[in-house]
């Protein structure tokens, strides 16, 4: 999750949305991008060289993941991104009111489920975080601890990504701590780049652990239009490197824009896959 936006969504009512069989057609090459600096938190849309997974994509076609973080409030949220009937990953923050009958109904669903790992922003405490959040102020031991707790609290999780994070992912000391224990129980990391300092993907890349980084964020603001349009820049990056790793949140416009969409992906040469795919 990105830092401005302090509370997860609220749960979306009513049953699941049925995408329509007619699939929505994403032109990424016409859509309007938001200048840098109107942006609520930093852009990622670009592939760094040695981050690029060994791909057998034909010209024009790519991967795409979607990590749908801040689960774990609601079981209608999980289960209208289920129906959607593609390969999603849910990124789940312990403690949250539903996130044990959400995590367990995602594994028997066959999704994928992350840690999503509350940790400090420039704003804290002013800004609200978690509070089973990571701070700078702890030493070693109690991070390790915390970090394994959350991993006792989600049994099946295979990966892990920041929730907030733009302090703590710009000190590598304390990443550190974090990602050691998630390597040794062969958890990934994904870097959500909540800060243009971050130096979470460089830390695990040192520890020899699977890793990777968040490359497009889609729902900025929570609107048809401007999700399309991130989703387009996403699907443009995916064929043009091979693949792509997106994130957005388990908002009503969200849930109804990816239903929507995502099943006419494989027409435009986009195969969905989970995070895990696309980490190395």
């Amino acid at each position: 999750m990105a830092d401005n936006i302090g509370t997860p969504s609220k749960a979306v009512s009513g049953q699941p949305y049925v995408h329509s069989t007619s699939a929505v057609v994403i032109p990424p090459d016409t859509q309007q991008k938001p200048a840098r600096d109107q942006l609520p938190y930093p852009k990622a849309d670009s592939v760094l060289p040695d981050e690029a997974p060994i791909s057998n994509n034909k010209p024009g076609s790519g991967r795409l993941a979607i990590i749908i973080d801040d689960m774990g409030s609601s079981m209608s949220e999980a289960r209208s991104l289920a129906a959607i009937g593609v390969p999603l990953s849910f990124s789940v923050i312990p403690g949250l009111r539903k996130y044990r009958e959400v995590a367990q109904f995602a594994e028997s669903s066959g999704i994928e489920v992350m840690v999503h790992i509350p940790m400090q922003s420039k704003g804290w405490p002013e800004r609200r975080l978690e509070a089973n959040g990571l701070l700078l102020s702890m030493d070693d031991a109690e991070l390790r601890e915390r970090v394994a707790g959350f991993l006792r609290e989600i049994p099946g999780a295979v990966g892990a990504n920041n929730h907030m994070g733009s302090e703590f992912t710009e000190h590598a000391d304390k990443m550190r701590s974090v990602l050691e224990v998630l390597k040794n129980r062969n958890l990934f990391f994904v870097d959500s780049v909540t800060s243009t300092q971050t130096i979470g993907l460089r830390v695990a890349r040192e520890l020899g652990m699977k890793s990777g980084r968040r490359h497009v964020f889609l729902d900025n603001e929570q609107e048809l239009a401007y999700i399309l349009g991130q989703l387009g820049q996403a699907v443009k990056l995916a064929k043009k490197n091979g693949f792509a790793i997106a994130i957005c949140h388990p908002h009503p416009e969200t849930i109804a824009t990816l239903a929507a969409a995502l099943p006419g992906l494989a027409g435009q040469g986009i195969a969905l896959v989970s995070a895990s795919q696309l980490v190395r």
